[in-house]
Formats: C-alpha cells, structure tokens, sequence
C-alpha cells in the first residue's frame, strides 16, 4: 500500500547549490581573514537556513506550507521559498489518477451464497486543501469505505445478478464512494470489478443446471418441430383426399427414389401396386437397371 502524502526533505539540487556556493564563500572570507570565527559560524548557520528556504514540487504535486502551524498556502509546481523556521512543508499532494485494489471475502450475497470479490477504484485529489486538513490518511480511508460499500452492494444483489450486472454495480459502488469522498477533496472517477470467484461445488452445481436447461430447449424445439411436420402431413393429406391422382403421383415418386439407389429393396404392398398401377412401373424400372447391368459387363 502506497501512501497518501509524500515527505521531502528540503535538500534539493537547488538548495544544494546554494548552500554549497554559501559555504565555500563563507569559508573564502575566513581564509582571506575578512570575517572571525564567530563571524564564521554565524554565516555558516544562516547559509544553512537559506538552503532550506528553497523547496521544489514536482509538476503533478501541491506542496502545503504550514506558518507556525496553521495552513498558510499552497505551493508549486516548481521551485518556491519559505520563511525558514516560521514557515515549513510537512506534505506533498499527489494530484495524478491513483488506483487502489481492494476485496470483499466470503461475503454473503441476497439468496446466501459465500463470494470472493475483487475490484479496484481510480480516484484523485481535486482539493488539496481539503484533502490535506480534512482526513488524515485519505488513501487507507479510500479503500476502507470501497470495501464496505462493496460487502453492502453485494448483500443487496442475488449471485445472477452479481455475474450479469457487473458494470451496474460497480457504477453504483463509485456513486457510494464519490459521495463520501467529496467531502474531502477527493473524486472516484471509477470502478472496476475484475473478479467475482464462487464456491467449486456451486459452480459444478450451475454447469449441470445450465446443462439440464440446454437439453430442456432441445428437446422444447425438437417437440416444436415435430408439431409443426405433423400440421404440414395433415395439410397434405387434405390435399391428397381430395385429389387420389396427386396422391399417386406421389407413391409413384415415393417408389422411384427408393429403387434409384444401389442395392436397396422396397417391399409394396401388392394392395398399393394393384391401385395405383405401380407393377408396371417396378417392372419396367427393375428392367432398365438390369440393362444397364448388361451393358456394364459387356464393358
């Protein structure tokens, strides 16, 4: 866990320059025997308090300056100066989008089942001010209240809809925290669940429901299907009733199609061959098979 605020020391390349260059003058004047050595000192001391006069934020910081320990300003970016001893900069804001992982485990959900829940946040500071004299860890304060409005979205919503409606939950879990954390300066721009993790037995237990429903809408479509062929052959008996040359037609067609194929041996009623004329027509396609039998040996 990273943490909220950043602590710099005053000692800069800046700072360190100045000093340097204040010493080595310092010390110059006192070969040279222009100052003493209380002289010395007293440079000294006040080279050392210019230095840490000098401070520099970086571009995505907001120093708090602190005169004599009530808020006085905001500094940076860049190199700015202090009022050394009455003046000092206990923190550095971080105003980039941050990130924070935080989890609910073994939380029950609406219908009682145990989950694992994995989201993150991205937030950032809008208000350094705020954030600074409101909270005194506001990143820890972050992921504390993502956490319970996490566990509390989770009892709210049943196990489907906790796997089907991810991203209307996480969009009112950043509701929940944007209206916690505004008061501090701070915003949830948004948050993401990465993983919702269930018991093994449970998802052993959806495979086979998930299973058993697919086999239940086979066979629904099978029976459908069924139902519909059946209203097509009664639509078609109507037809035939009414007209037996159709309904010959179709026997003769039936009959062909099965002695079209090698090998293969249709049994007819003689009843159905006697009224529809169908000896004939065996016969006549029994002899241009063996003709053509004939020809194929003679080859």
């Amino acid at each position: 866990m990273t943490t909220n605020v950043i602590n710099k020391s005053w000692f800069n390349p800046i700072s360190l320059s100045v000093l340097s260059i204040l010493v080595i003058a310092s010390v110059v004047l006192y070969v040279l025997q222009l100052v003493n050595m209380p002289v010395l000192i007293l440079l000294l001391i006040s080279s050392g308090l210019v230095a840490s006069a000098i401070h520099i934020a970086d571009q995505w910081e907001r120093a708090v300056v602190l005169r004599m320990g009530k808020y006085s300003v905001l500094k940076g970016p860049g190199p700015f100066v202090i009022i050394p001893i009455i003046d000092s900069v206990p923190t550095y804001i971080d105003q980039r989008v941050r990130v924070s992982a935080f989890k609910a485990e073994q939380t029950l959900t609406k219908d009682t089942v145990p989950v694992n829940v994995d989201a993150v946040v991205y937030w950032t500071v809008w208000d350094v001010e705020k954030a600074a004299l409101e909270v005194q860890e506001y990143q820890k304060a972050i992921e504390h209240i993502a956490q319970t409005g996490l566990r509390d979205t989770i009892g709210k919503h049943e196990l489907s809809d906790l796997l089907q409606e991810r991203d209307k939950i996480a969009e009112d879990l950043q509701q929940v925290l944007d209206r916690n954390t505004n008061p501090w300066g701070i915003t949830c721009q948004t948050v993401g669940i990465k993983d919702i993790a269930i018991p093994q037995a449970l998802a052993e237990a959806m495979s086979k429901e998930a299973q058993a429903e697919r086999e239940r809408r086979a066979r629904v479509i099978l029976g459908t299907a069924e139902t519909e062929i059946a209203e097509k052959f009664e639509q078609a008996s109507k037809k035939y009733t009414d007209n037996p040359v159709a309904l010959h037609l179709r026997g003769m067609n039936m009959l062909f199609e099965g002695l079209k194929e090698k090998g293969s041996m249709v049994i007819v009623p003689s009843s159905a061959l006697d009224t529809m004329n169908l000896g004939a027509m065996g016969g006549l396609v029994s002899l241009a098979n063996n003709s053509k039998t004939s020809v194929n040996d003679t080859n």
